[in-house]
């Protein structure tokens, strides 16, 4: 009997050139596949929420898939992961991608089209000083931000808006522009900057411009109320930079 499999992956996006598969280069989706494929004993094709850039790491991304094999779903996992990290079929081999969860979802259920939105996370290190084991996972920003006025441009951002001056060229054209931003949060952890980030929905790039923007709002380089123009413009030359990839980490889907 055909069985629907929703996946919950974590990855450390270093070593992939982003989620989606491609010929002769190594994705996190085509890793995926190639050992479901071999532990269901059929071709696997997934689904995933998110199509993550290079660089781009997870805590909870989501994907589904369908097939009529014989592994019991509560075994994907476990045998999925030890191919993952190798095959050595021991507790401390662990590989760059990880699959925390598999469950039986319902016939219909599809993991990108039925999500309600995401939370992202993005680190910035705010130190003077680099720290080169931490350059893959971190955005390294050594003059100090304000925090204060990057909250108050961060309030504009909030809400629903049309949030194109937030797209990169390049991406898969959308219908519409306009998407809701639930929540934005940045806090300090010791040397770290955190950005937190859910909405229902994001663009080409949208997290790493919105950061750039208000990381320039932190450095003096913006004002914040000059976000609401910025908005209002739906010009992407009038926003900020695009952060680096290593920074972002997809944390949570939610359906």
């Amino acid at each position: 009997m055909e069985r629907n499999i929703l996946l919950t992956i974590e990855y450390d996006g270093s070593g992939f050139h982003g989620w989606q598969r491609q010929p002769e280069v190594r994705t996190v989706q085509g890793e995926l596949e190639r050992v479901l494929s071999h532990i269901c004993g059929m071709p696997v094709a997934i689904n995933g929420t998110s199509r993550t850039d290079a660089g781009v790491h997870a805590l909870g991304q989501r994907a589904s898939f369908r097939g009529d094999f014989g592994i019991p779903t509560d075994r994907i996992a476990l045998a999925a992961n030890n191919l993952l990290a190798g095959g050595m079929n021991s507790q401390q081999a662990v590989g760059d991608v990880r699959i925390i969860k598999a469950e039986d979802v319902p016939d219909g259920f599809h993991a990108r089209f039925n999500s309600r939105g995401k939370m992202y996370r993005y680190i910035i290190r705010n130190c003077p000083e680099v720290d080169i084991f931490r350059r893959n996972y971190c955005y390294q920003v050594r003059q100090p931000l304000d925090l204060d006025v990057m909250r108050q441009a961060a309030a504009y951002i909030e809400g629903t808006h049309d949030f194109k001056c937030f797209q990169a060229a390049g991406g898969q054209e959308k219908e519409t522009t306009v998407r809701t931003i639930h929540r934005l949060v940045i806090r300090r952890e010791a040397e770290n900057v955190i950005i937190e980030v859910s909405g229902d929905g994001f663009l080409y790039n949208m997290v790493r411009i919105i950061v750039g923007t208000l990381t320039e709002v932190g450095l003096g380089k913006k004002k914040p109320d000059e976000l609401k123009n910025i908005i209002e413009s739906r010009d992407r030359q009038k926003s900020g930079h695009t952060a680096p990839a290593e920074g972002l980490y997809l944390v949570e889907v939610y359906y």
